[in-house]
C-alpha cells in the first residue's frame, strides 16, 4: 500500500489527511491520473513529493516511500 498526504485545500476536496492506495508502485503520473478518478480533483496543477524531494511524472512511487500531494500556493 502506499500512502499519500494531503495538504490544504486537498484535505477538504477529499474528506482525508491520508489516502491509502492499494498498489505497491506506481508512476506519479498514474498516481494523479487514480486520484483524479477517484475524488474527481483537478492535478495538473499539484505537485507531488516522494521521500521530500520533489517528483516528476515518470518516477516511480513504492511501497513505504513518503508521498506528498503539495497544491500551488499563493500569496502577498
Amino acid at each position: 500500500m502506499i500512502h499519500v498526504q494531503c495538504f490544504a485545500h486537498l484535505k477538504e476536496q477529499t474528506g482525508q489527511d491520508t489516502i491509502t492506495i492499494e498498489q505497491s508502485s506506481l508512476s506519479v503520473a498514474d498516481l494523479l491520473a487514480e486520484l483524479s478518478a477517484r475524488f474527481s480533483i483537478e492535478t495538473d496543477s499539484l505537485m507531488v513529493a516522494i521521500n521530500e524531494e520533489y517528483a516528476s511524472p515518470e518516477d516511480i512511487v513504492s511501497e513505504g516511500d513518503r508521498v506528498a500531494l503539495i497544491p500551488p500556493v499563493s500569496g502577498g
